[in-house]
């Protein structure tokens, strides 16, 4: 079972899963709606379902031997929904899920649960300090995994970097949609920080691995994964820029300025750029994943650059679909830029 089955990571989780023999039946839960069009049919089933109703994910678990529990309510919802999800139904999952033996429950947490750190690179035992209510939120998860750990239940957690891919739209498309019309594109600071990207394909690559083996008491931790190969910012840029064959370059600007005029912003509602992204923005930010690496024997294929280009090339392929779509508050919609909008307009 893959909750948030509607969303980029389930989407690709199904389309992967699809392709492996050692999987018989995919299900798919999620309270979004699915383009079904873009799912494999081949034993895979979507589920209009909501991970906090009990009564009917008990039925559905019943069927399934693992879930991969990604389904989560993002940073631009309200904080409570945001909680209610995102604890309320990671809580719901786990129970039903030690209930009904379930051989290994992922959960996709998130970086986001180390703040902003001035320590790199992080690694997994490092502080967790949350920033907004979907930081929060995902340490309170975390905490209900760990309990549930205790209990019996094989639970792997993961902590993905930012990942993107075919299908990644949210505040990528943003800058996908300035790079596509060539606007100069500002970076809040210098751009000469690390920040490091994680390309879907190797996050979904990982999944199954740990599924692979599921009674594997190794498995039973947290573990950070993110691109090995990344550069600073300005030059993951340049590189993207370069390939994408677009006259787009980086306008860097005043950090302390930018951040508060983010703030205002956002707090205003004319923004989709929410605190962690702009409180993060000109600062290092990259995982050690030495962990992951050696438990399972994995390696990321794609750096910062290069998962950004095949996104980028998926974007121009389906481009007037994109902007046919109109916009959202998740990673398959691009965002409402407001007040972006205009400032792109003087770029």
């Amino acid at each position: 079972m893959i909750t948030g089955g509607a969303g980029f990571l389930g989407l690709h989780l199904a389309l992967e899963g699809s392709k492996r023999s050692s999987v018989k039946k995919l299900l798919l839960a999620d309270i979004a709606d699915y383009e079904r069009e873009e799912y494999p049919r081949k034993n895979v089933f979507l589920l209009k379902a909501d991970v906090r109703d009990k009564a009917l994910m008990n039925e559905y678990i019943k069927e399934v031997d693992f879930v991969v529990h990604s389904a989560a309510a993002l940073p631009l919802w309200k904080k409570e929904e945001i909680f209610s999800v995102n604890v309320e139904g990671t809580h719901t999952m786990l129970e039903l899920s030690l209930k009904n033996k379930i051989k290994r429950f992922i959960y996709i947490s998130s970086t986001a649960v180390y703040g902003v750190p001035e320590k790199h690179p992080i690694v997994e035992d490092d502080p967790l300090v949350g920033v907004g209510p979907y930081g929060e939120s995902k340490i309170e998860a975390e905490r209900l995994c760990f309990s549930y750990m205790k209990k019996g239940l094989p639970v792997t957690i993961i902590r993905p970097k930012t990942f993107v891919g075919p299908y990644r739209l949210g505040v990528f498309e943003i800058l996908f949609d300035w790079v596509y019309d060539g606007k100069k594109i500002p970076v809040v600071g210098s751009g000469k920080n690390r920040y490091q990207l994680l390309d879907v394909a190797d996050l979904v690559d990982a999944v199954y691995l740990f599924l692979e083996d599921p009674s594997r008491k190794e498995f039973d931790d947290v573990f950070n994964i993110g691109a090995e190969r990344f550069k600073t910012i300005k030059e993951d840029l340049q590189e993207f820029f370069d390939s994408a064959g677009s006259g787009s370059r980086i306008f860097s600007t005043p950090a302390g300025v930018v951040k508060a005029l983010l703030s205002l912003f956002y707090h205003l509602k004319i923004s989709p750029l929410y605190p962690w992204v702009y409180a993060t923005a000109d600062k290092d930010s990259f995982v050690s994943i030495e962990k992951i690496k050696k438990v399972l024997n994995w390696r990321p294929k794609y750096s910062n650059s290069e998962a950004l280009i095949r996104a980028y090339k998926w974007y121009l392929k389906h481009y007037k679909e994109v902007k046919s779509k109109g916009e959202g508050i998740t990673h398959r919609v691009g965002w409402k830029q407001g007040i972006l909008g205009l400032v792109k307009r003087f770029m």
